[in-house]
């Protein structure tokens, strides 16, 4: 069996299906983030893109988003490796930086929900950018959680059996 195309390609020999795959669904790159200008340091919130829709997490309008959000940042192969604040998580970062994807990512587990198990998601946590600016942003920062290192114990059903029945006596 060959190795899946994430270990054997650069982000700049896939195909576009296998590129498009590569996005686990987070949907954290849709969160706003607000730097430091001090620091540099990424302080996320939980406030999300206007085309993003939280209970689908996914771009409302994904074929049209730079025309409707200029500021959207259309991830190429040349300008993951620069984008910091993409998450640690991420497939394309992670494939930029030479590792493997986590359990949970959809090319690995073959189920799109365990991103979401895993909490490794944002779905139905983000709130609309609505008219927010600057103050009312960090009041909106917040820590999102780490996703689970690992999958969930598979439960085995109980299957109750019906109690045996003795034969009548004739």
């Amino acid at each position: 069996m060959s190795e899946p195309f994430w270990k054997t390609k650069t982000l700049a020999e896939m195909t576009e299906v296998e590129w498009e795959s590569l996005c686990d669904g987070c949907g954290k790159c849709c969160v706003i983030s607000l730097e430091d200008a001090d620091t540099a340091e990424l302080y996320l919130t939980d406030v999300a893109c206007k085309l993003f829709d939280s209970g689908a997490c996914q771009c409302g309008d994904y074929a049209n988003r730079k025309k409707l959000v200029p500021d959207c940042v259309k991830l190429t192969p040349k300008n993951v490796p620069k984008l910091d604040w993409l998450p640690k998580t991420c497939g394309y970062r992670l494939v930029s930086e030479g590792r493997d994807l986590f359990w949970w990512h959809p090319l690995v587990s073959g189920n799109r929900e365990t991103v979401h198990a895993a909490k490794a998601s944002v779905r139905g946590k983000t709130r609309p950018e609505g008219r927010l600016k600057i103050p009312g942003l960090m009041k909106r920062i917040t820590k999102w959680p780490q996703p689970a290192e690992s999958p969930p114990p598979k439960r085995v059903a109980k299957v109750k059996t019906p109690p045996r029945r003795r034969p009548k006596p004739e």
